[in-house]
């Protein structure tokens, strides 16, 4: 390889290039390498399968009339990245061409696709986006899509989209809507050639979920250490549980800078050896986190903060030992907590019952965006890409004013969105949800910047995507105030990735009441206990504690867990929140099961309340059974759940069928999946499906491969056909047709004119 240019001549030498992509792009990319330090691509052979990393590289386009097109990738390196070139022109050169009187000869000499800053440059550089979305669709099934799509502006820029799932998903600005743009100035900062350098040799390494992960597990290790100590001096799990909370947000909220830096860490460390200070210090500071004000204890003024969280700033007196597992917490760089896995890891620390299982294994958020972007962020994706393309054409007329107000309109709509998770635990699906839809808004934040309405978009900073949208129902109030907590984490991470350093309106939390602690099935007067002949309460296993079995060494229930057994009166199906889209994970209870975990009671009580759903079906059909109600009655747009892989057999499937009988369609389905049950970290099979009214043809997936993974998921690799899908999962395509059209990863695959089902196993 060539010696690494020095990077201020490499800047000065390319910001100064014509724009004449063509000419320029292999050799940029070439000096690109020797600036970060990786080899040049290789030369290309006649074999395309041997070509990983080469400029030019081939792919087939397989067309629905049965008909192929070759295109060529600009540069493709096999497991990392497809890179496509563009080069725009600066203003004083596209004046210049402009005047060109020979505009017939700078045509042939393919002169910049557009003006850079322009609306034009902006809408060529997002064809060049889809142009490499395209190709990396295009690849053989064999090669795998790559993680990242790279898309060069030579001389001036580098944009970096990211899919780390590698599973047919979105690429979206990595890291974030408002960094994701590399200029080539900052090619000087050992940071950005860091990140260009790992994006060549290692992209995975830069997906944020990995470190995120990891250290999000470490903190909930630390605070489960905690919390198992102060209830082992007295206190109650539940007051444990709210000062815990109510601490690790504090830590959240000085790392972000909402509280000054390192004020509660330094106020932690002056206590050291005076831990009797402690509590009336802590209950000072929390005060006035409830209402703003000036802080005695850090001396400063704080900030409105609100929400439930301080409403009781109560702390709890710690020991010597306590309080160091405490500044040990709060030494952790809180900004990269996984919110996605946090609230799954944080139920288990601060529940007494659930503590053990903190090393277990949890739900992992690749497997939770494979059900929340085909239920919410694409069809919201689709609306998103018809108002850009309705701003850049009235942008080309003239029309700025208007084509502002289009994305502005959008941006409301986006804002008026609201998602249900009718079983939403700890929160996991809200918060991916979340952290999709402010990827979406900061977007319309940069759209409105590119069309010179930077003050729009400040304006706009009141009226914003937040946690108020995300509805949830949970009948564990421990996960429903967790889940809360998890939405303003994750709200605030991402307002200052898409906004920087603009400071939300006060309060920073607000109390919306979007988290339910109810039963998302069954409603009732009231509840008596059932007492037996000689007048005493009778008794049931509360449905969740287990002990090891002394000969298996298994789980089986603890029959001294006892709860009373109940009586529902007047039982009635619950009512849900409005929404626009639902998508959750329901509690995974087989039929023959209801009555252990629930109680005899309880299950009297729900299928008198809903009579129309059959008795032989699993509980999480009384969730479909709702949801598909509401989507018949257009009370919402789409909905999607993870169930067992069971819906598919037969005592499941009238739900499915009298949906589908009633005007709904399947538009995703995963008929056999793997899954991580956030309950336990057990390994069980599931199926996804998504519905809605308007698809004819659906997106059926099938698991070619699963790979395990250390942290318990499996990497899979699907087969992808499209066609429609009926109450089993099944669909309608030719078997033969859809893996060879799969593997040649065709875009689209339509059914055959005469369908054959095809059956799936269900277990």
């Amino acid at each position: 390889m060539d010696s690494a240019p020095d990077t201020s001549s490499f800047i000065a030498r390319w910001s100064s290039s014509g724009a004449a992509e063509r000419a320029n792009y292999q050799l940029f990319l070439s000096e690109l390498c020797d600036l970060i330090g990786v080899a040049r691509p290789d030369p290309t052979k006649p074999d395309d399968s041997s070509n990983a990393y080469v400029f030019e590289r081939n792919v087939t386009f397989h067309h629905p009339d049965g008909t192929t097109s070759t295109g060529r990738i600009d540069l493709y390196k096999r497991g990392c990245y497809v890179l496509e070139a563009k080069q725009g022109v600066e203003k004083r050169e596209a004046a210049e061409a402009l005047a060109d009187a020979t505009k017939a000869k700078a045509k042939a000499a393919k002169k910049g696709h557009a003006q850079r800053g322009s609306t034009a440059w902006d809408d060529a550089m997002l064809k060049a986006r889809g142009q490499a979305e395209q190709y990396a669709r295009a690849l053989p099934a064999s090669e795998g899509r790559p993680p990242l799509l790279i898309v060069v502006d030579v001389g001036h820029s580098i944009e970096l989209y990211s899919e780390f799932t590698r599973t047919g998903g979105t690429y979206v600005p990595f890291p974030d809507p408002r960094s994701h743009r590399i200029l080539l100035a900052r090619l000087s900062e050992a940071d950005v050639r860091e990140t260009l350098r790992l994006a060549w040799t290692d992209p995975e390494a830069l997906d944020p979920a990995r470190r995120s992960a990891r250290v999000t597990r470490e903190i909930a290790q630390s605070l489960g250490r905690l919390a198992a100590s102060l209830e082992k001096t007295g206190h109650s799990a539940e007051a444990v549980a709210t000062f815990l909370m109510r601490a690790l947000f504090t830590m959240f909220a000085e790392d972000v800078e909402l509280l000054p830096k390192d004020s509660f860490v330094n106020l932690l460390k002056s206590l050291h050896g005076h831990t009797d200070q402690f509590v009336p210090m802590v209950e000072e500071l929390w005060g006035c986190m409830k209402t703003g004000g000036f802080s005695t204890v850090l001396r400063e003024k704080v900030r409105h903060f609100n929400g439930g969280l301080f409403e009781h700033a109560t702390a709890l007196p710690l020991t010597d030992d306590q309080f160091a597992l405490l500044i040990e917490a709060s030494r952790a760089d809180w900004r990269d907590v996984e919110p996605a896995i946090f609230g799954t890891l944080l139920e288990r620390a601060l529940n007494p019952i659930e503590r053990h299982k903190l090393g277990a294994h949890y739900t992992p958020r690749a497997y939770v965006e494979r059900l929340v972007m085909p239920t919410v962020v694409e069809p919201l994706r689709a609306e998103w890409d018809a108002a850009k393309a309705a701003a850049v054409t009235l942008d080309r007329q003239g029309k700025t004013k208007e084509a502002a107000a289009e994305v502005q309109r959008f941006h409301r709509r986006l804002c008026e969105v609201r998602v249900l998770d009718p079983a939403c635990g700890s929160g996991n699906f809200l918060y991916v949800t979340l952290e999709h839809l402010k990827r979406l808004e900061g977007e319309v934040f940069n759209a409105l910047d590119q069309l010179g309405h930077e003050q729009a978009a400040l304006e706009m900073a009141g009226f914003t995507v937040d946690p108020h949208q995300l509805l949830g129902l949970e009948v564990n109030p421990r996960a429903a105030a967790i889940a809360e907590l998890v939405l303003w984490i994750g709200y605030l991470q991402w307002h200052f990735r898409t906004r920087g350093r603009v400071v939300p309106p006060e309060p920073i939390i607000k109390n919306f009441h979007n988290i339910e602690c109810r039963d998302a099935v069954l409603d009732f007067d009231r509840t008596e206990p059932v007492i037996d002949e000689h007048g005493q309460p009778i008794t049931r296993w509360d449905g969740r504690t287990v002990k090891k079995h002394p000969v298996t060494g298994e789980d089986v229930p603890d029959e001294t867990a006892r709860v009373p057994a109940l009586h529902y009166e007047n039982p009635r199906p619950a009512d849900w929140p409005e929404a626009d889209f639902i998508v959750g994970n329901p509690p995974f209870i087989g039929n023959k099961r209801m009555r252990l975990a629930l109680g005899d009671g309880y299950v009297r009580a729900v299928r008198e309340a809903w009579p129309r759903v059959p008795e032989t079906v699993d509980f999480v059909l009384y969730w479909v059974s709702h949801a598909t109600e509401l989507l018949a009655k257009g009370k919402v747009s789409r909905l999607g759940f993870i169930t067992t892989n069971s819906i598919t057999q037969t005592f499941n499937r009238p739900v499915l069928q009298s949906a589908l009988e009633a005007g709904m369609r399947i538009a995703f389905a995963v008929p056999d999946h793997p899954w991580v049950d956030s309950a336990d970290g057990a390994q069980v099979r599931v199926a996804m499906s998504v519905f809605d009214r308007k698809s004819t043809a659906g997106t059926f997936w099938t698991s070619e491969n699963e790979t395990p993974a250390s942290d318990g998921a499996s990497a899979v690799t699907f087969a992808i056909a499209h066609g429609p899908i009926f109450s089993d999962l099944s669909t309608g395509v030719v078997p033969g047709e859809a893996r060879a059209a799969t593997r040649q990863r065709r875009p689209h695959l339509s059914a055959c004119s005469s369908p054959r089902r095809i059956r799936r196993r269900a277990g």
